[in-house]
Formats: structure tokens, sequence, C-alpha cells
């Protein structure tokens, strides 16, 4: 239970347009009342904030934190920055793990080589007798060893998966990548994966990982029937440290017949009745990634290698399943990153709203890579969240050798417009898409204020006409996720603090309004409290 507590002697930030403070006082998890009128109520636990930064705790509008926890259970090659690296961590692993019949991982980095293209050869080196499977960071992406092929029955004779690509040589053979859900499934259907109790560990290793970077509510990205079992155990077994929403993934292999289980699933996690669980989203992928070439675009890629990209889903299935899940009462959560698939995105929903009148459940589209500027006056028209990552906002490897020359310099200059949005009335809200990249919230906020590299690069930031002020990013990683997560409808609404105000809380060892951008990323946060209790804590306060 939580106990009444006064924070005071620091900065006390309460959102973007209210008044700052130097107290805060909270009572039985809920904000109660600042400065003077707080200094006079008196409370039980005095916290000195000592010169620090207290906040509204952070939103997550887009994660994977099943697959973010399990990249800790297998080969360690998240970050790992050569081939040689990935094959000798991977050697290792398999050397420390002599009865695991399966070696899994992620995420290593696809702009190692050139395309993308890493070869099965290079796996066989280090382990030539068990099958090796590794999800790229994109986690749209497969790099295997000869050995899953040749389980999956992967050859030069199997024809080009649906909603999928199989990159061979030139006889045919498969390369050992396997791109997208069409070509990804081939492989795990007969790959094991884990089983649930690590599934479960991983959920929990994942939550306080979040909490520790000052996270108090996740969207779940991408559930699959299994995933909701894992959280249901989890929430059981008092393992989440942060409130989460589930958005079930709708397959367009198997929608409309799918529905009742989406169905089905929302309405055990409602009768669960956990406080930090629901289930009030699904997700659909209408494409894929430009780094592979699957993201769907309006005019061609600058290669040829593939034309205007894959659509995972056609327009007029989108539209009427889009329409189905509205009618529903879920929000639908739409994954577009090429400037075709966030048309298609906004096309279904405007179709929707004709058909089921407008929609009262804020339609999302994450990432927004690149939008026709058309497209963009759209979002705030229809009541659309565009949920970003501005972390990938930088001119890094990921966009320098992947990214730019298949979008060719003009197009490359129009991504991830932050600012274009955001003026326009858009309901902006961030996310990391985490473990795609880092899940710390400052690491994603300083690219949005500086549009540069953490190595200072270019000087003066990357299409700098689409930064955005500190405030504005603090917002959008705050208030703007809990728009996108209904907040105001709790009896103690969370992402800013006002009286009546769940006491979701972070603390920061220094302001982020007044560090200086290359430092930001690296900020420290202190302490995290979710409805007045500490779900992560650095001090003894």
């Amino acid at each position: 239970m939580s106990e009444s507590i006064l924070f005071t002697g620091g900065t006390i930030w309460r959102g973007k347009g209210l008044p700052e403070a130097s107290d805060l006082l909270i009572r039985d998890g809920v904000v109660v009342a600042f400065d003077a009128e707080a200094r006079a109520q008196g409370a039980a636990r005095v916290i000195d904030l000592a010169g620090r930064f207290l906040m509204p705790s952070f939103g997550e509008g887009h994660a994977h934190p099943i697959f973010g926890g399990l990249e800790w259970a297998g080969p360690q090659i998240t970050g790992v920055d050569s081939v040689a690296g990935i094959v000798e961590a991977v050697r290792d692993y398999a050397a420390q793990h002599p009865d695991q019949e399966w070696i899994l991982g992620a995420s290593y980095n696809g702009s190692l080589v050139e395309e993308g293209l890493f070869q099965a050869s290079w796996l066989d080196e280090a382990v030539p007798d068990r099958p090796v499977v590794l999800r790229a960071w994109d986690y749209h992406t497969l790099w295997c060893n000869s050995k899953a092929l040749e389980l999956a029955g992967i050859t030069a004779q199997t024809p080009e998966p649906e909603l999928g690509q199989i990159p061979r040589d030139a006889d045919g053979a498969p390369l050992g990548v396997l791109r997208e859900w069409g070509a990804v499934d081939l492989m795990q259907r007969v790959n094991p994966g884990y089983d649930f109790e690590q599934r479960v560990a991983a959920l929990a290793a994942a939550s306080a990982h979040l909490a520790s970077l000052g996270i108090g509510w996740v969207q779940d990205a991408w559930v699959q029937p299994e995933d909701v079992e894992v959280y249901l155990a989890a929430a059981e077994r008092g393992l989440l440290k942060n409130r989460f929403n589930l958005a079930l993934l709708a397959d367009p292999r198997e929608f409309p017949g799918s529905l009742p289980r989406l169905l089905d699933s929302r309405r055990r996690v409602e009768q669960a009745g956990h406080e930090l669980l629901t289930a009030h989203s699904v997700k659909f992928f209408v494409d894929g990634v430009v780094e592979n070439q699957t993201g769907a675009l309006l005019e061609p890629y600058c290669s040829t290698l593939h034309d205007h990209g894959l659509y995972i889903w056609q327009a007029e299935p989108l539209a009427r399943a889009v329409g189905a899940v509205d009618a529903a009462g879920f929000q639908a959560h739409l994954h577009a990153i090429g400037d075709g698939a966030v048309r298609r995105a906004l096309d279904a929903i405007e179709a929707a709203a004709r058909a089921n009148g407008p929609s009262t459940h804020r339609p999302v589209i994450a990432h927004v890579q690149l939008a026709d500027g058309v497209d963009l006056q759209r979002f705030a028209k229809l009541g659309v969240i565009p949920v970003m990552q501005p972390l990938w906002a930088q001119l890094d490897d990921l966009m320098t050798v992947l990214t730019v020359p298949r979008l060719g310099a003009e197009r490359a200059a129009r991504q991830y417009q932050l600012h274009t949005l955001q003026s326009s009335g858009a309901p902006l809200a961030f996310g990391s898409d985490w473990p795609c990249s880092e899940a710390n919230p400052l690491a994603g906020i300083a690219v949005a204020v500086g549009r540069m590299t953490a190595q200072g690069y270019p000087e003066g930031g990357w299409v700098p006409e689409q930064r955005l002020d500190a405030e504005t990013a603090l917002a959008a990683y705050t208030a703007g996720v809990a728009h996108q997560a209904f907040a105001e409808r709790l009896a103690a609404p969370w992402g800013v603090l006002e009286p009546g105000a769940s006491a979701d809380l972070v603390v920061l060892e220094r302001d982020p309004r007044q560090v200086p951008v290359s430092e930001l990323a690296d900020v420290q946060v202190v302490a995290t409290y979710l409805a007045g209790n500490p779900s992560f804590s650095r001090w003894e306060a």
C-alpha cells in the first residue's frame, strides 16, 4: 500500500504547459497537491530531491518486451560490430551449451554486410552440426546456418513464399537470410523456440529493464496467442513492474476467421482483472522495412532488387479488417514504414470511419518513416496517432549504409517528419520499438531534439527543420503516449501531474531541458514510481 510522500527540494515538471513546482504530495498512489499546499498538509515520509528533476513517468508507445527479454537468453550479439564477432559469440555460446539442440539469438546488425545478405556458411564455421537461427535487429529477418535450412527444408527448389523472400545465390540456393513472415514462418515451423517458463522469465526481465528507464506504461505491439498466456502468468505471479497493453496480431492469411480468437484473448485478459494488464488493440503489419526493401513505397526503390516493396495487407482486405476490429471496440495499431504503406493505412482508417462512423478508439499508425506531404496532413483530420521512433531520425550506419542508398537523397531527407506532424495538430506519441533499437526514452529524446548521432554528426542536425524542442519531445513520451493509452479514462489518470492523477513518476539526476543534447542519453534515472510505489530505485531515501 502506498503511503503519503512529500517530494521536495527539486524541479517538478508537471507536463507541457503546466506550471512547475518544487514540492509534490502524493497519498495512496495519487497526486494530492503542490508547493505550499503540499507542505501544509504534511506527509508520513519526505524525500529530498536534492536538486533533481521529477516528472511524469515515460510511456512506451511501441515495443516488443518478450523479444527484448529473450535477447538475454541466447548468444550476446546485440551491438557486436563485426561478422567475425557475431560468429565468435555464437561459437562460444554453443560450446557453453553443448546439450542445447537449437542455438537461438538476437539481434544482429544487418548493416554490417552489403545489402544485409549474410551467408549460412559463416555460421557453419561456428556451429556446423546444430541449427543456428539469429534474428536481425529489424525482427523482420532471420540469419540461419545450413543445418537450420536443411531442417526447414529450404533448398534451391523451395518456391518463393507468399509474403516473404528467400535471397539466393546465382544457382538459386538460399544464402542463409529469410525475410518477412512468409519466409520466416518456414523456419519457425520447425524451430522449437523458447519454452513457457523461459518466456515468462524474459517478460519479467524486460519489465524490470523498462522500469529502470523510467517507463510506466508499455504497448506490446506484436502479441501472438501464446504471448497472452505469458502475460497472464506474469501478472498472476506479480512480475509486472509496468502497465501493459497488448496489441493482438491480425494475420492477413487468417483474418477474418481469427477475429473470434482476438475477441477471446481480450475477454480472458479482462476477466483476469489485473490492474496492470489490458488488451484493447489489434496489430496490423501493412508492410516490411526499408532496409530489406520490403517497406512499401509510392515510387520504386533506387535499386532493381525489388520494385515498390512488399504490402503485407492488400488494400480492400485491410480496410475491411480495420473496420471490423474498430466495430468490435479495438484500437487499430498499424505498422507502416513506407509512404505507400502509410497511405494504405490512412485509407483503411478512413474507410472504417465511413463504415462505422467516427472512431472513438484512437487508431495508431506506428513508425511513419516516410510519408507523402498530402498524407501527413491526414493524421490530424482523421484523429490518427502517429507513434514514432525518434531514435531512428539520425544518420547512423543503418541510415547511411542501408536506407539512404535504397531511397535516394531526396526521399531520405523526408523521413521522420516529427515537427511537421506535431505542428499539424496530429497527436504525436513516441516509442522505441525495443529491441529493434534501445528502449531508453532519453536517447530518443536526444535525437528528436538534435537530429544528430551520439558523435554529434551532422553538426546542426540532419534535416534540422524537423527537430523538436525538449518539452515537446518529453510530452510525446508522456502525455502523448497517455492519450494513446486512454489514460484519462482511469479513475487516476497518468501522463501529466495534476491533483487526482496517478503518481506514475520518474526522478532524473538532471533536468533534461537544461542538458546539452550530447549528454541527454546519459541522464540517469534515479527512481521510478507506479501509483506511488517504487518499481525501480537507485537511492536510499
